[in-house]
């Protein structure tokens, strides 16, 4: 058996075999000691003549919970099932490798959350790298998707967006963990499945024409090796039936959304601790786990088709007028099983009979959704009635063949019903009436001896017996003949009772048989309308979403959206998460008609991200097709949303705060398109306040003069707002606050204008800082007083007119601009110009050579190339030169 075991872990070196012995997976040695370190397990150990194997086990019937475990610590599990029976094998049993686990292969219903996506996925790049392929595949649901890329970044763009558990990296695309926003498990897989010809003939398995379905050498490689992957994963030889969705998209389909936007917004899971719901948590009372995942993959996938997002709304109208139709249809689709994983486990042969029942259960409900939709008025609506196949071959066929309530256990009898096949009845019928005769045995054999203790029973070893004590013995029968001695009786069977015996275990063993091979043939039956049932499920999913984004939209006030306008005007509008936690949430326009960009100002802790957050999530529940929180909304089909919020850093890979905000804001100013939605806060921040409001400038320009996005650009620079009095498409809008007796208030309520405070003492205050503290910030803001140090340089400016406290005069330019553009002029036009304004203020003395060899040479410094260390030395090297200068 170890030989077995050592032959397994050999071909599957890159798993844990998991090795079924008997009721347990057991594993031996070195993976006995891991295993029973991560589980915590008891180690155990086995000798015999050629060592001893220390061994921890799983029990076979709990193992589910195991091996999540085992995934969650970045194993894959192989699992080696005894392969034929244990009492009818000669010798050792044979046991083979029959599926593997990974975290992007799944497909046990314990391990996968209800209504949930688990996709794997693959991406190759052609030879010169100019085009790239994304393929996944959910191998619990059979859904598969594929699409092409020009660009390494935008292949993991694509790959943020599917968002799968492991990936598959092809020879010519490696990944680097640390350039992803997840963490999936990456798996490098054999080099030979992403061969273009082997790719081909893999992807030729599951469709007639494989051109049709993919674009290109990359898209064929990625496609092929993930669908070979998904077929060595679940111990198949061939195509696995159920994947016959192949879906190509092309990405400039949906409203794009990368991983940076979709953490901002909050669509699927919130930032912080003190967090609150995200957005799905407000739209996901779907009835079913079908209508879940569809409703995620829409989130996902916003439409930018008007005419498809028409349909839609269309539809989710239609619902909103007939509630007590729309309420009928969701209690139906509340009764509606997870389909899309019971066609999964029904075409890989392993559904069991309760799988069929809750398919059949599933199928009932067909006829009564439909009668409940009645005539429709919307087009989709219309088209999903329709696509409603109510498969009465299906339900009746397992309506026949299956028990209304059977057992797990399909081999085990009970799960076929009578009348369904005439001989299972006649061995059933044998059977029956054996145990009968056997039942009444009893009585007649007491009547007939006069023994009154005679007792008949049964067991697994010696089969039926009748058993007399021995204090009766004289009295036994010469029929009978002895087939135990017990400590106080000896126990019988006769001619008769051993006919009968031959009859039940015979007839009971050939029924079983017989019923099993019955309910392999009813299963195969039902896989093989997998794609009738796949569409059904399509269909109840659309329909399940449509419903609860009308039932959302009547529980919530929401509006149907005007779609295809030309800019942006939201009236009444809010936060569609943020006010269902508040008693009371204040409704702010947001007009973008005369202008394209909001300067944003106020208060901390007033509102601004709110907004910000709210105007963009409105615009994506238009393009999803939901309605929207606001009093109205005339809103243009964006192309994508750019997210610059919040602050975070990446040490490990050599970037700050600043390094990471500027990251960003190099993506969205390169990317960006007039029809895209841009969200900006307190972008540059995280440097000097002259060169962060140098670059908050040049940015608000360049959005303007070269992008033409709609842009919300919240920000404490006030001096940021004098650029709206330069720039017609630039507007100022602020968030009001009042102040009473040194108490403020937040009203959050936009307006028109720039704010004249942040009031950041004064939420300090709130937060709790130490009362000294506050008042000293007080004083120094009245006053304005520099803070000197002992060498006399000034390290704090007058509050009022650098900081932006309130009030700020700004400057016709801002600092570091030339011609009214930041950045312009030549370097050492900007290293005088800059110590001219510190020589203004006393900060310094004019530059003298050394200070123009420290400028140039930090301008040749490539910062995202530089690791930390070498930043430091670098720093070091030239604080030290200005040192030697100083002294």
């Amino acid at each position: 058996m170890m030989a077995q075991y050592f032959e397994l872990t050999e071909q599957y070196d890159d798993a844990l075999v998991l090795f079924q012995n008997g009721d347990f997976y057991q594993t031996y040695c070195e993976a006995a000691e891991e295993v029973a370190r991560r589980l915590e397990l008891t180690l155990t150990k086995r000798e015999d003549s050629t060592g001893t194997y220390r061994m921890a086990g799983i029990p076979v019937d709990n193992a589910a919970s195991y091996v999540e475990g085992l995934l969650d610590a970045g194993y894959r599990v192989a699992i080696a099932e005894q392969v034929e029976d244990a009492e009818a094998a000669s010798g050792l049993v044979d046991r083979a490798v029959t599926r593997i686990v990974t975290p992007g292969t799944v497909v046990d219903d314990e391990l996968l959350g209800a209504g949930t996506t688990n996709y794997v996925a693959a991406v190759a790049a052609d030879e010169d790298g100019d085009s790239w392929g994304v393929a996944a595949v959910d191998v619990s649901t059979g859904e598969s998707l594929v699409t092409g890329v020009d660009s390494r970044e935008r292949a993991v763009e694509e790959l943020e967006r599917v968002a799968p558990s492991e990936v598959l990296t092809g020879p010519d695309a490696a990944l680097d963990p640390d350039e992803l926003d997840w963490e999936p498990m990456l798996t490098d897989h054999d080099p030979a499945v992403f061969a273009s010809e082997r790719a081909r003939e893999t992807v030729a398995a599951y469709v007639p024409n494989p051109d049709a379905v993919v674009a290109g050498d990359a898209e064929l490689r990625a496609t092929g090796a993930v669908l070979a992957y998904a077929e060595y994963t679940q111990g198949d030889d061939g195509p696995l039936a159920y994947v016959s969705r192949i879906t190509r998209y092309d990405p400039r389909e949906y409203l794009r959304l990368d991983a940076t936007a979709v953490r901002s917004l909050e669509l699927f899971e919130t930032r912080g601790h003190s967090a609150g719901e995200p957005l799905v948590s407000v739209l996901e009372d779907t009835a079913s786990a079908l209508g879940r995942r569809l409703l995620h993959r829409w989130l996902r996938r916003p439409l930018v088709d008007e005419a498809a997002i028409e349909a839609r709304l269309d539809a989710v109208e239609a619902w909103t007028r007939r509630g007590v139709d729309r309420e009928a249809v969701r209690d139906l689709l509340s009764e509606v099983y997870d389909v899309e994983r019971l066609v999964g486990r029904v075409s890989r042969g392993r559904a069991n009979a309760r799988d069929l029942r809750s398919l059949k259960e599933t199928l009932d409900v067909v006829p009564g959704v439909k009668t409940a939709m009645g005539e429709v008025d919307a087009e989709r609506l219309r088209n999903l009635r329709d696509a409603l196949d109510e498969l009465e071959d299906v339900r009746d066929l397992i309506g026949r063949a299956i028990q209304p309530d059977p057992p797990v256990e399909v081999t085990e009898g009970g799960v076929v019903r009578a009348g369904f096949d005439d001989e299972l009845d006649d061995l059933r019928t044998t059977e029956r009436e054996g145990r009968e005769w056997v039942a009444d045995l009893e009585a007649r054999e007491r009547e007939r001896t006069g023994i009154d203790s005679l007792s008949v029973g049964h067991n697994q070893v010696h089969g039926y017996y009748i058993e007399v004590t021995k204090p009766n013995l004289d009295r036994v029968p010469d029929d009978y003949t002895r087939r135990q001695t017990l400590k106080n009786a000896e126990r019988y069977y006769t001619p008769e009772l051993k006919r009968r015996e031959d009859e039940i275990l015979g007839a009971a063993e050939r029924a079983d048989s017989l019923e099993y091979e019955l309910f392999r043939e009813v299963r195969d039956d039902v896989a093989a309308e997998t794609d009738r049932l796949q569409s059904v499920a399509d269909a109840l999913a659309e329909l399940d979403v449509l419903t609860t984004l009308a039932a959302v939209a009547v529980d919530h006030d929401y509006v149907r959206p005007t779609v295809g306008a030309a800019d942006i005007s939201i009236r009444g509008g809010r936060h569609p998460v943020v006010e269902q936690t508040r008693e009371s949430f204040v409704p702010n326009d947001a007009d973008f008609t005369d202008a394209d960009v909001a300067v944003v100002t106020g208060p901390n802790m007033s509102g601004k991200s709110t907004y910000m957050r709210q105007v963009a999530l409105i615009c994506v529940l238009a393009q999803v097709g939901g309605f929207v929180p606001a009093d109205a909304a005339d809103l243009p089909v964006l192309d994508r949303v750019f997210t610059r919020v919040g602050a975070s850093d990446d040490i490990a890979g050599g970037q700050s705060t600043f390094m990471r905000e500027m990251a960003e804001l190099t993506d969205i100013l390169h990317n960006a398109t007039e029809d895209s939605l841009i969200l900006l806060d307190e972008v540059g921040r995280g440097t000097s306040t002259t060169d962060g409001l140098a670059i908050a400038w040049a940015t608000t320009e360049f959005v303007d003069d070269e992008v033409g996005a709609t842009t919300l650009f919240a920000t404490h620079y006030h001096e940021l707002t004098a650029i709206a009095d330069e720039r017609e498409a630039v507007r100022n809008l602020h968030f009001t606050a009042s102040r009473e007796d040194g108490d403020v208030t937040f009203l959050h309520r936009v307006a028109e204008g720039a704010s004249s405070s942040s009031y950041g003492v004064e939420v300090a205050a709130l937060a709790g800082v130490p009362e000294a503290v506050v008042e000293r910030s007080r004083t120094l803001i009245e006053e304005g007083v520099p803070v000197q140090r002992e060498d006399g340089r000034t390290t704090l400016d007058d509050f009022r007119g650098v900081a932006g406290g309130g009030g700020a005069t700004v400057p016709d330019s801002p600092p570091g601009a030339t011609n009214g553009r930041a950045g312009g002029g030549d370097d050492e036009t900007a290293v005088n110009d800059a110590s001219d304004r510190l020589t203004a203020r006393g900060d310094a003395d004019p530059p003298d050579e050394t200070l123009r060899e420290v400028a140039a040479e930090l301008r040749e410094v490539d910062v995202a190339d530089t690791t930390p260390l070498e930043a430091l030395n670098l720093l070091n090297d030239l604080r030290t030169r200005l040192d030697d200068r100083d002294s």
